[in-house]
C-alpha cells in the first residue's frame, strides 16, 4: 500500500521568501512549521509560517518528483504557480485545518 503526499509551498509575512516541501502528512508539517517545531531551521530562522500553495498526490514518490520539478524553477516560475491558485497569497492553513 503506498502513502499519499503533498508538494507545499510556505512563505513568510512579507513573501519575501519560498521553502517548497513535500510530506506525507500536510497538516501535521504545516503545523510544525508554524509552531517553529524545528528550531534553527530555514523555515523557522526565516519565519515561513504562511503556507501559500499545495498539491496533493496520490503517492509520496509522485510528491517528491513535483517537489524536484518545482525547486529547479526560478522564483517568477513558483509566483506564477502560487498565483494561479490564489493571487492574493492568502494563508492556506485555515483549508488545511479543517481536514
Amino acid at each position: 500500500m503506498t502513502k499519499g503526499g503533498s508538494v507545499y509551498i510556505m512563505t513568510n509575512k512579507l513573501k519575501t521568501t519560498l521553502y517548497i516541501g513535500v510530506t506525507s502528512d500536510l497538516q501535521a508539517r504545516i503545523r510544525q512549521h508554524k509552531n517553529h517545531f524545528f528550531k534553527g531551521s530555514f523555515t523557522d530562522e526565516y519565519n515561513l509560517e504562511y503556507c501559500v500553495y499545495y498539491e496533493n498526490f496520490f503517492s509520496i514518490e509522485e510528491a517528491i518528483l513535483r517537489e524536484k520539478q518545482i525547486k529547479k524553477w526560478g522564483r517568477l516560475k513558483k509566483e506564477k504557480l502560487i498565483n494561479s491558485i490564489k493571487p492574493n497569497w492568502i494563508d492556506l492553513w485555515i483549508e488545511i485545518e479543517k481536514w
